[in-house]
């Protein structure tokens, strides 16, 4: 059962977190929980640990007594509940497990493109060099991915359906291991345990975010490496990339976990960009009506230096097309304003009816519908 807090009913958060209730409220903890009844706003306040929320009140009948872990803290710390009697299901193990590993792939990309200016990467051992050229091989031109086709092979290869891949009886396993973003990503995370065999990949702190699902689109700026690792120190680079390519592994897996309790696909594809590398990041929904109709919604964000940050969505229904744009700059929807005739005619070209084509200034909020295994306290 699902339960999604929306407040604190007894005590602020801001308040608990400087005294003994907060203490108990530590990642991995185990807490009581029971249901107190409801207000007269009509909200479920349940009892959690020393504190007591307010939440939705949930379509099924709550036991008297029932428990809950701590996955996160922070300003919205994260629960999830726990059934009683029930063995805990291994998605869920998993999931707490990456969550606070995880990391984007903006630091890692960031960190690539500083060893690809390093002379002393010749030094390297000869099998560490060809993992880190397969890695970068894995970034894709955005030749590639404003095609069709390019697209459609940057997604099956952004490391989401690895596993599933391999289990095809037809597949090409070395082609799959060289073209596969989390196989790279595999390979040069062994290759660097070995190398550095004194560091080990560490959790993150206590602002775990959340699985991408419930986040939501979020456009990702290019990160900078911080000034005392532009030099030649090339073993400080790579005990860097070590956690780096270690936490996008954990990304990448969170994202393959939540696909199996949701109807939703979140794929993230590197870029090479102008003197950089950016991230495409892409969710993917399929829906059917109760009348047998289905729909496919996609939706993109991108943060480009010569653009900004960009958001979109597509909603196809038959041949019913609707698109909606979001950029943060206003020279951007301009520029974006300006296509739209050259847009409608390819569209129309292809037999689609375009329903909606828009741009608006400024971005969405970030929201998302899937909430799928664990209940959310905000303060």
């Amino acid at each position: 059962m699902i339960i999604q807090p929306t407040s604190f009913a007894a005590l602020a958060w801001a308040g608990a977190a400087s005294g003994s209730a907060a203490e108990s409220w530590r990642i991995g903890t185990v807490l009581a929980a029971r249901p107190l009844g409801i207000n007269p706003d009509g909200m479920m306040v349940l009892q959690i640990g020393a504190l007591a929320v307010e939440a939705e009140p949930p379509r099924g009948q709550l036991p008297s007594q029932f428990q809950v872990r701590v996955l996160t803290l922070g300003a919205q710390p994260q629960l999830e509940v726990i059934a009683p009697h029930t063995p805990e299901p291994a998605i869920q193990v998993a999931l707490r497990e990456r969550l606070p590993q995880q990391n984007g792939y903006a630091p890692l990309l960031a960190t690539l493109d500083a060893l690809a200016q390093r002379p002393a990467l010749r030094q390297l051992p000869a099998y560490l060099r060809p993992a880190l050229a397969l890695l970068e091989h894995g970034v894709r031109t955005p030749a590639e991915v404003t095609r069709g086709e390019g697209l459609k092979e940057a997604i099956s290869r952004s490391g989401l359906f690895l596993e599933s891949q391999l289990a095809q009886s037809q597949v090409d396993m070395a082609v799959l291991s060289q073209e596969d973003w989390k196989a790279a990503m595999l390979r040069l995370a062994s290759l660097l345990d070995d190398y550095l065999p004194a560091r080990r990949p560490t959790a993150g702190d206590n602002e775990t975010p959340p699985p991408l699902q419930q986040r939501g689109l979020q456009p990702q700026p290019r990160l900078g490496l911080p000034p005392e690792l532009l030099n030649d120190d090339v073993d400080a680079l790579l005990g860097r990339l070590h956690g780096e390519v270690h936490a996008a592994l954990a990304r990448v897996e969170v994202a393959q976990l939540e696909a199996t309790t949701v109807p939703a696909w979140m794929i993230e594809i590197p870029l090479q960009g102008d003197a950089g590398r950016d991230i495409l990041q892409i969710q993917l929904q399929h829906t059917a009506d109760a009348d047998g109709g289905s729909a496919w919604t996609l939706g993109f964000a991108l943060d480009l230096p010569a653009t900004g940050p960009l958001q979109g969505e597509l909603q196809l229904r038959d041949l019913r097309l609707s698109v909606r744009l979001w950029a943060e700059r206003a020279d951007t929807v301009h520029r974006l304003e300006h296509q739209f005739g050259a847009l409608r005619q390819k569209l129309a070209a292809t037999g689609l009816i375009l329903d909606q084509l828009s741009c608006q200034q400024g971005l969405p909020q970030a929201s998302s519908p899937h909430s799928a295994i664990l209940l959310k306290a905000m303060a």
